[in-house]
């Protein structure tokens, strides 16, 4: 049994001086169980809910994230030496643990804050639920590969193990940069998540507040070892 645990964050952009999907049906026979964590946010205005995310917010990397998702994967494999001095891998069965962590708002909002913090969170567990569906299709890649994958002449069957280990780091690599990819898109200016955080912080007739530069780039995806 071997285990693996990952995780992806969306970093806070910065504001003035503020600090720093459901998978369609498949033929698979395990689910993965899925977990929403929350950390609890204060304020009553939509900046300050912003500010509280970036003094609570879960450690992505050199700073805060306003929410994350980890995973938790655990095999089960079976190799079998063959007859013939072979050996192959008969049994890969998943056990996949999904865990998105969001903030959560006060219970009581004024109405117009609440309005726009309902819509903030519900983008932001979608942009979330995104790589969670990375993580599902990375797993049953693996599962697909490594059923049946066989290693000639290996009786103790440590070839087909080397070959094993070397593709999970490439569905590993290639799940990462997915992750990336798409939050360079979600996190520019304009995308998905920074228009999220703009209508959380701008209140209706109020002067709108920007995205100021920092040295190092912003927004951007902090994915974790």
């Amino acid at each position: 049994m071997s285990i693996i645990t990952s995780r992806t964050a969306i970093a806070l952009a910065s504001f003035l001086a503020l600090p720093a999907l459901s998978h369609a049906q498949s033929t698979r026979s395990w689910k993965p169980a899925e977990q929403v964590r929350t950390y609890a946010v204060t304020g009553k205005t939509g900046i300050e809910l912003y500010q509280s995310i970036g003094e609570r917010g879960p450690a992505a990397g050199v700073g805060q994230a306003i929410a994350h998702t980890t995973f938790k994967l655990l095999w089960t494999r079976d190799y079998r030496p063959q007859p013939n001095g072979a050996c192959t891998l008969a049994v890969a069965r998943p056990s996949l643990t999904i865990t998105y962590t969001l903030p959560k708002g006060p219970s009581s909002l004024p109405a117009d804050t609440k309005t726009r913090w309902t819509d903030f969170i519900e983008g932001v567990e979608k942009h979330e639920r995104v790589h969670g569906q990375h993580i599902l299709e990375m797993v049953e890649k693996i599962e697909t590969f490594s059923i049946g994958l066989t290693a000639e002449n290996d009786p103790k069957c440590t070839r087909v193990r080397e070959v094993l280990q070397a593709k999970l780091k490439e569905f590993s690599d290639e799940q990462r940069q997915r992750g990336r990819d798409f939050d360079a898109v979600e996190l520019s200016p304009g995308g998905a998540v920074h228009q999220l955080i703009l209508a959380l912080v701008n209140p209706p007739g109020a002067p709108p507040i920007e995205m100021k530069a920092k040295p190092t780039p912003l927004p951007g995806i902090k994915t974790m070892p």
